[in-house]
């Protein structure tokens, strides 16, 4: 379950970073979008805000077609 969760949270937060222009908003709407999804589903907060925080930096770099 907790694989999942922190799969749906990465998945969410490429999606809702890619509107966004710098690596700053991307990783601050992604650190949101991590600790909603675990607060929704009862799960580490902090871990999952720092995943997706990570996720929405790095999107740019690992998928350019989707973040830019």
């Amino acid at each position: 379950m907790r694989i999942l969760a922190l799969t749906l949270v990465a998945a969410s937060t490429l999606g809702l970073a890619a509107c966004e222009g710098t690596d700053l908003e991307r990783g601050v709407i992604g650190a949101g979008v991590g600790a909603a999804a675990a607060s929704a589903t009862g799960g580490n907060v902090a871990g999952a805000a720092a995943v997706g925080g990570a996720a929405g930096v790095i999107c740019d770099d690992v998928t350019p077609q989707l973040c830019r």
